[in-house]
């Protein structure tokens, strides 16, 4: 009969899973058309396997991307996270060993006048929580959780600050190359002024012509002006990622950056462990897994052994010196029978907060999925667009030269070289955005499979 009742008793624990661990649940699947773009069931490799130092070969992005693991604040209170998480673990795994602790005791008493009688008690006790109902496993597991969640928290810290560093580092290239291209415009622009001047002088333009070309001259000005501001923005904003005060940021060029010319995604299963916030997401989820199992437990009782051991003089009626010893040991079990629903309710709200968590995890593989997609469009388009500016560009010059010689040997107006010219910078600088878009394209796709870290 014995037997009998501890195996019901075993079978119903094993029932409520509160000695079960973590298992991904089935209703979490990665679908292979997480991708829209056909991928090879064999194909592995992804872009997220380089580690970010063969990704960017710029010396000097490098050292700025260094600079900002060292220094940046927000990784290194990413890192702080993880080690509160590491000592909440260890308190978890030491809650399995008994608590100790030093209990003297002395006593001093006189009754009318009579001589004072002096007693003490030199005991060290015990507690001794066993963990019968799993309690303390659930706990640990969970800390063990959290320690996880907290880890590939610090990694979706640090592979965002990669990109964010090497996309503001793109981003003063780009200015860069705009303000050349638009210096180079602005000087054109005032040859173009002293020559409608002089055209006028001689009664071969116009005063509206002048004007016009003055206006337009201007504007590019202006646009100087505008860039110069975005690249101070940008540098300071830089600065302040790295963890420095505002100043000017060392860089190269443009034209001088090397990417892969093709990219691989890899297959849809691997985001779940590439992924530092598809892992932070699951940790969550097994955190919480672990809390509802701990709810669980709450409704079996707890069994506690404490003793203590040491030695007294005043024992009995008889008061002796040296003491005699003090040995005690108790045994509680406590069945918790009504407690206003506390238990009940809390329980409620562990599987409320477990499915709120399941939730979270599988949106997070739709984002992820999503995120992959949008970056692999934005390189492709980027490339395809660089091929159009390249040709739109050589056609303006072309039809450039043909409105100069054509003003300068016929009676065409200059509105049409001026046209030509603005046509002409706003397609060189639409160049250098598809080329920027191609890079940050590729920077996207990279912290969109999870790597960096």
């Amino acid at each position: 009969m014995k037997n009998i009742i501890i195996i019901i008793f075993c079978t119903t624990l094993s029932g409520c899973h509160i000695y079960r661990a973590y298992q991904r649940p089935d209703s979490v699947t990665v679908s292979d058309s997480l991708y829209r773009q056909p991928v090879a069931v064999e194909d592995t490799v992804s872009l997220a396997s380089l580690s970010w130092k063969e990704l960017f070969t710029d010396p000097q992005l490098q050292q700025l991307i260094e600079m900002g693991l060292n220094h940046n604040t927000d990784l290194s209170i990413a890192r702080l996270k993880v080690k509160e998480a590491e000592a909440l673990l260890m308190t978890s795994r030491l809650s399995y060993l008994p608590s100790v602790s030093l209990t003297p005791q002395g006593t001093l008493s006189s009754t009318d006048g009579s001589k004072t009688s002096k007693t003490y008690n030199l005991a060290v006790s015990a507690d001794w929580e066993i963990d019968l109902f799993g309690k303390l496993l659930n706990a640990k597991r969970g800390a063990q959780a959290a320690l996880e969640q907290s880890e590939a928290y610090r990694q979706a810290v640090q592979t965002q600050l990669v990109a964010t560093i090497a996309n503001s580092y793109y981003t003063l290239l780009m200015l860069d190359k705009q303000i050349d291209i638009t210096r180079r415009t602005a000087d054109t622009w005032t040859e173009s002024v002293r020559a409608m001047k002089a055209l006028k002088r001689a009664g071969q333009a116009t005063e509206m012509a002048v004007a016009q070309t003055e206006a337009s001259k201007l504007s590019v000005d202006a646009s100087i002006l505008t860039l110069e501001r975005q690249i101070s923005e940008m540098e300071n904003s830089l600065s302040t990622l790295l963890g420095l005060s505002p100043q000017a940021i060392g860089r190269s060029t443009l034209e001088s950056q090397q990417f892969p010319d093709s990219l691989s995604t890899g297959i849809p299963l691997q985001l779940l462990n590439r992924r530092p916030d598809v892992r932070q997401c699951e940790a969550q989820l097994a955190t919480a897994y672990y809390a509802t199992n701990s709810a669980r437990s709450a409704f079996y009782p707890s069994i506690t052994l404490s003793g203590s051991a040491g030695w007294t003089n005043g024992t009995g009626a008889v008061i002796s010196n040296p003491g005699q010893w003090l040995l005690s040991a108790v045994g509680s079990l406590v069945q918790p029978l009504f407690n206003r629903g506390k238990n009940i309710v809390n329980l409620k709200i562990a599987k409320a907060q477990q499915e709120e968590a399941l939730l979270t995890f599988q949106q997070s593989l739709l984002n992820a999925g999503a995120e992959v997609n949008d970056a692999l469009v934005q390189w492709q388009t980027a490339r395809q667009r660089i091929q159009i500016d390249e040709q739109q560009s050589a056609s303006l010059r072309s039809a450039l030269r043909s409105a100069e010689l054509l003003m300068q040997h016929s009676s065409q107006n200059y509105l049409e070289v001026l046209t030509a010219r603005q046509t002409l910078l706003q397609a060189e600088l639409n160049t250098v955005t598809d080329r920027f878009d191609e890079i940050q394209g590729v920077i996207n796709l990279y912290h969109a499979l999870g790597g960096g870290y």
